[in-house]
């Protein structure tokens, strides 16, 4: 008779006792979470609350000053950037490169990039492909590398402030693109302080101010336990911030 084999199922996100200090400061101070799969997840907070180191420390570029974090029960670090898609704050192409050059570059570089599923959301996005990213405008060069962030067949998605610097016209066709393109089963972390932008996408939230986390749970059952929306009650919780 055949033995059924018990196989772990770890958390997307777990982080115990989390900190990262600087001079004078902690960016972190003592994060515990733990975050499933499958999940959209809002990583909600004012500006300074910590949420890009958070974000940088799950991607493997910054090291933690104490505590423990893995990554579908793996510290961060190689193995974890080979089913990690993470798209940062900031664009980090170069200027002179072309977007056909953009698209090769995750190609090389990672065994699960789709590149059919890129050219299918550049080409409805009307980015021109053979453009230099410096004569894109701020907005669609952040088009450009979301597009190829979501078009890996990732586990978890990183997402530091995906909308961020995009025109309200196109914030519901990347969040469209964001739940439309993500592989079933994976995890997305979505830090933002545009609640009410994102606010019907999620699953779950995380409130983080001060390096630490105030409160986190489900979105539908907290709106229907304070009889509020997140965004409402994101605001009287960070009133005095």
């Amino acid at each position: 008779m055949n033995e059924s084999v018990s196989v772990p199922a770890y958390p997307a996100i777990a982080c115990y006792g989390l900190t990262k200090a600087y001079p004078g400061a902690f960016a972190l101070n003592g994060i515990d979470l733990e975050l499933p799969r499958g999940q959209i997840i809002g990583l909600l907070g004012p500006n300074g609350s910590g949420k890009t180191t958070l974000v940088k420390i799950l991607a493997g570029l910054l090291q933690p000053t104490s505590g423990h974090v893995l990554i579908d029960g793996l510290e961060p670090g190689a193995d974890t950037k080979s089913f990690v898609s993470y798209l940062p704050e900031r664009t980090y192409f170069q200027p002179s490169m072309r977007v056909c050059e953009c698209v090769k570059m995750f190609e090389d570089f990672y065994e699960d990039f789709d590149t059919g599923r890129a050219l299918g959301m550049l080409e409805t996005l009307g980015v021109p492909y053979r453009a230099k990213i410096k004569t894109l405008s701020k907005g669609t060069r952040e088009k450009v590398q979301l597009v190829l962030v979501m078009s890996r067949h990732a586990k978890l998605y990183l997402l530091d402030e995906p909308i961020g610097g995009v025109d309200p016209a196109s914030r519901d066709f990347i969040l469209h693109t964001i739940i439309a393109n993500r592989d079933p089963g994976s995890a997305v972390l979505l830090s933002t302080h545009l609640i009410q932008d994102v606010e019907d996408i999620l699953d779950g939230f995380v409130f983080l101010g001060n390096g630490q986390v105030i409160t986190a749970g489900d979105v539908h059952e907290t709106r229907a336990r304070h009889g509020k929306t997140l965004d409402e009650l994101f605001r009287e919780v960070f009133r005095c911030f």
